[in-house]
């Protein structure tokens, strides 16, 4: 079912039941406080990185054949945020979810999946879904941005990787290691997909002391309080 498609009309339905995906237990505990037993909403573990998350991605939607299957996708945690777009403490929902250091490297530079012509590196969120929950975080006082995010197995750890991100990927708001593992298997079951991510540190040269998980672990808390509303569960 495209949720994209169908909630351009006000009769198109929503989804009934919500699996969301965070990679570590700190972001999960995050969701479950904002989400404070809201109905519909189901928050598991993907583990690190694309590889573990598209394969507890797919075993959990799997798992759910034959019961009440899933209706959207979502992938929540905490991430990086590319200085100028996305600072520190704010909250970016992808527009698409883009695996950025998919590819081969050449003597012209990197090429990605599409460019190699094996596929897709970029998958696109639920626009209308993931509009709406940036407007309602925006309302709640909270920055927010919709924006490309992009998913790496490596996390960014210098100026110069980050410039070249942002050259390759304009626009690119925020950086993960899960967001394309999660999506790519919902894409599989074709259904729809969201990410959202809560900056807690620049992309860029890697000073974990300056870090801000707690504050991001907040705003992620907030982010997804006001999902129940935003999917009217």
């Amino acid at each position: 079912m495209d949720y994209d498609n169908n909630s351009k009309n006000n009769n198109s339905p929503r989804p009934r039941r919500v699996l969301i995906m965070t990679a570590v237990e700190a972001e999960r505990d995050a969701v479950l406080r904002g989400l404070n037993g809201a109905p519909g909403i189901e928050v598991r573990l993907a583990g690190v990185g694309p590889i573990a998350a598209a394969a507890n991605t797919a075993a959990t939607l799997a798992s759910a054949d034959g019961a009440k299957p899933y209706d959207l996708v979502i992938s929540a945690g905490i991430g990086g945020g590319f200085i100028g777009i996305a600072d520190i403490g704010s909250i970016v929902i992808a527009t698409d979810i883009i695996a950025a250091d998919l590819g081969a490297e050449s003597p012209e530079g990197f090429l990605s999946l599409d460019e190699l012509g094996f596929g897709s590196s970029r998958l696109k969120a639920d626009e209308h879904l993931s509009s709406q929950w940036a407007q309602a975080v925006l309302k709640s006082g909270l920055a927010a941005c919709t924006a490309p995010v992009l998913t790496l197995s490596t996390v960014t750890g210098s100026a110069a990787t980050a410039e070249h991100l942002s050259h390759r990927i304009p626009g690119a708001a925020a950086e993960g290691m899960e967001g394309y593992g999660v999506a790519l298997a919902a894409h599989h079951r074709n259904l729809p997909v969201m990410e959202i991510r809560a900056i807690s540190n620049p992309v860029g040269p890697r000073q974990r002391e300056l870090w801000k998980i707690g504050d991001a672990l907040l705003a992620l808390e907030r982010a997804c309080s006001l999902l129940p509303e935003v999917l009217e569960l």
